[in-house]
Formats: C-alpha cells, structure tokens, sequence
C-alpha cells in the first residue's frame, strides 16, 4: 500500500472516470466520506460537470438533509459523542427515500432532502427521478460500517492529529466518535478509495 500524491484536479478526473466506466443500464450510489474538516461535500460537487461531460446525470444528496429530529439526536445532551455516532444519522431514511429506490430494479424516485436540521422540521423537497446510468452522489461523515447500499465509497482519511487541528473548537467534542469510527467501522480498509487529506492542497490517493 503506499499514497501517491496527486493535485485536487486531477483526483477529480480519476474519480469521474472511474465511476463513469460503471454500466449505463444501472444507476450508481457513490458515498464520498470524511469528517467535516475534510470537506466532502467539496469534493462531490467538483465531481459533478466532469460526470455530466462524461454523459451522466447526476443527483447530489448530503447526508446532513437526512438526520433525525433534535429530540432524538439531543435526548441525552447536546455533546455526546456516543449518540453522534450511533444515532444522528437516519440510516434508515436515507437507505428507504434514497438509496434503495436506486438498487438495480428500483424505482429511481428519490426524496433528496428529508429533515431539515436548522428548522427541526420535514424538508420541503420534492419528488426526483434518477435516469439508468445516473449518478448519486451522496456526501457525509461516518457513512460507512452502517449497511448503506452504495456502489462506491470513497473515503477522505484525516490523521488524527490533523483531524484534531481542523475540527472547530465547538465541535471538538465530536472527536472521540471519529477515534470511535476509525477502531470500529475502519473505513480506510472498507472503502473502494481512499485519499489523505492532511493537507488538501496536497491530497494523495492511497493505492493498495
């Protein structure tokens, strides 16, 4: 296993062609993870023009759209690192008006938003349909070891330290769930890709 660096660009480019060699028949779930200092989100809209120049229709999704309600997430406080692990996310949303009508045979009727966390209310959006050969991209933090039915998982790695660094101050009670997810999900061993984001002007692509 060794890391080869690579510029911001040109990991983009891989990406897109890597998931467009995937069948147009089908639709594919590619999940692009990381801790929040690792800015997932970034990465999964750069990737949408080189997708569509490569003739695919995309749908971006964030996980953040699909958390549970405050008094399910804050029931035992506002800093607990256990329930940020295990209880924010609502797999089961996700997988239900999202992933799943996308498995090969699906409706491709997706609900891109659910929840919307700032209101604590129901997400306003509407109906969409993912074409054959069309692309979610979904993006978020501690995505995998939970059974989300993606294609493709791509994993933006911190080290510790670093992730220490970057993380805000009033977030920082957030660490030991992602000390959590390393021991326990290891999704740098899980995901189809994974890249070093210590510093993300200088990104590298881990190649086994």
């Amino acid at each position: 296993m060794r890391a080869r660096p690579i510029s911001p660009s040109l990991l983009v480019e891989e990406l897109a062609d890597r998931i467009a060699l995937a069948s147009r028949s089908s639709r594919v779930r590619v999940a692009i993870d990381g801790a929040p200092p690792s800015r997932p989100e970034d990465l999964a809209d750069a990737l949408v023009g080189p997708l569509r120049v490569r003739g695919r229709e995309v749908l971006r999704v964030s996980a953040g759209d699909f958390l549970h309600p405050a008094s399910l997430r804050l029931e035992y406080g506002r800093t607990d690192p256990d329930v940020f692990y295990t209880d924010w996310l609502d797999s089961g949303g996700l997988t239900r008006e999202v992933l799943g009508p996308l498995e090969p045979g699906g409706s491709g009727k997706v609900l891109p938003a659910l929840w919307d966390s700032t209101t604590d209310r129901a997400a306003r959006a509407r109906y969409v349909t993912v074409p054959p050969g069309g692309v979610l991209l979904l993006d978020g933090a501690l995505l995998l070891g939970r059974g989300l039915p993606v294609d493709c998982a791509v994993h933006l790695w911190l080290s510790p330290g670093a992730l220490g660094r970057r993380v805000a101050a009033e977030d920082q009670w957030t660490l030991p769930a992602y000390q959590r997810y390393e021991d326990e999900a290891r999704p740098a061993e899980v995901a189809d890709v994974v890249v070093r984001v210590d510093d993300p002007r200088h990104p590298a692509l881990v190649e086994q």
